[in-house]
């Protein structure tokens, strides 16, 4: 079984590759300029008339396989299925990413809300999966502080 569901995200990740990568105008792969056209990308959809973000699972399942390949593929983490069933990316500092939900969110809330598969992306590769961002909180200079 979850082999079956990693294979599924493998397919999401390839399908990302080859359908968004000729629309885009970058080196399109898994790397931060991908994500970032992705976010871009979500909200052009977002903004298109007639758009229900009740009607997006196909595209959630699509955009949050590939986001989730791109936190693994910079930080050297991997899939993991939680103790809830969620699936995730397991990060170096032993903290998930949960790439779906992070798609779903902005599907619904867009960039006004403050939800972005970009910042997602930076702040898991940057701060979360090097221990940056718990070192801080521990200095008492972290976001939560």
């Amino acid at each position: 079984m979850e082999e079956d569901e990693l294979r599924w995200i493998q397919e999401n990740v390839s399908l990302a590759i080859d359908q968004l990568g000729p629309l885009s105008d970058v080196d399109f792969g898994l790397n931060q300029a991908s994500v970032e056209w992705v976010d871009g990308f979500i909200e052009r959809q977002r903004s298109r008339p007639g758009f229900d973000p009740e009607q997006i699972d196909g595209l959630v399942g699509v955009l949050g396989s590939f986001l989730g390949a791109c936190v693994a593929a910079a930080t050297g983490g991997h899939w993991r299925r939680t103790d809830d069933d969620a699936w995730g990316v397991l990060l170096p500092d032993g903290s998930t990413a949960f790439p779906f939900t992070k798609v779903r969110k902005q599907f619904r809330g867009g960039l006004e809300e403050g939800e972005s598969i970009a910042g997602f992306y930076r702040v898991a590769v940057g701060f979360v999966a090097t221990g940056k961002l718990r070192e801080a909180r521990e200095r008492g200079t972290g976001p939560d502080s």
